[in-house]
């Protein structure tokens, strides 16, 4: 892959000459998941230049934030409809169900599988005990915990917004999707790995005040994490290409 991706952009290189004027400085690509990344180490000089817009924005690697864009990671199309303004219906603290397949999930299984208010499962729900179960549970749910999984991103925290369930981020040196514009602390609850362990008395004590506020915010960013075809005012294409824009400002060659 990383071959094929370096002969195709010399061979861009070579035959226009946009490219030349800048070394790539006002360029983007978009590169999801940890195989997009490595197509381009080939390219150090695409790496350092040019605006990537990235699904695994880390910036404990080779993520730059200031110059490069985080991507959200959405599943589309969502199985069942957004969730928004049914607080009266969210009757459990918090939600995790998926693979431990990172240190952060192995720790939270751990510690709070076998907690009577927090519904944390191992494994993902199994289909077999009734439709749709896994996605019903962001309904009934306050707080989605989000936490890392193989990369520092996770569609968990697109699929909690759409279903109204305020998503709680723990996950270190993940620079989140569109905080150049968005107050994340203003429909998330933010912290750090290390927080998992208080994890249960963090949330419940934000007041029920603050809840509100938070899924009231919440559902007016939930249009910004959703990808349309053709792409409609303030959608998720809109935010990246408004994204890319502000990047003009830093961006010198």
């Amino acid at each position: 892959m990383t071959m094929i991706v370096k002969d195709y952009v010399e061979g861009l290189i070579s035959k226009y000459p946009y490219w030349n004027r800048t070394l790539g400085a006002d360029h983007f690509f978009v590169a999801c998941h940890d195989v997009g990344v490595r197509a381009f180490e080939g390219l150090p000089f695409m790496v350092k230049n040019s605006i990537r817009a990235v699904c695994s924005p880390s910036y404990n690697v080779d993520f730059i934030p200031h110059k490069d864009v985080a991507l959200p990671q959405v599943l589309q199309p969502f199985a069942l409809p957004e969730g928004g303004n049914d607080i009266e219906n969210r009757t459990n603290l918090g939600f995790w169900a998926g693979h431990r397949n990172s240190k952060i999930r192995v720790i939270l299984a751990r510690v709070w599988e076998n907690d009577t208010e927090l519904a944390i499962s191992n494994n993902r729900i199994n289909r077999a005990i009734g439709e749709l179960v896994y996605q019903k549970q962001f309904y009934r749910t306050k707080f989605c915990i989000c936490p890392g999984g193989s990369q520092v991103n996770s569609a968990r925290i697109s699929d909690s917004i759409h279903y109204g369930c305020v998503p709680v981020i723990l996950s270190d040196y993940y620079d989140l999707p569109f905080n150049d514009v968005l107050d994340w602390r203003k429909f998330a609850v933010v912290l750090k790995e290390r927080d998992v362990y208080e994890l249960k008395s963090i949330l419940k004590s934000i007041s029920q005040q603050e809840f509100v506020a938070l899924h009231k915010s919440l559902v007016q960013v939930q249009k910004h994490f959703v990808w349309h075809s053709p792409p409609v005012p303030y959608d998720a294409f809109h935010m990246v290409m408004y994204e890319l824009w502000l990047r003009h400002h830093v961006i010198k060659y």
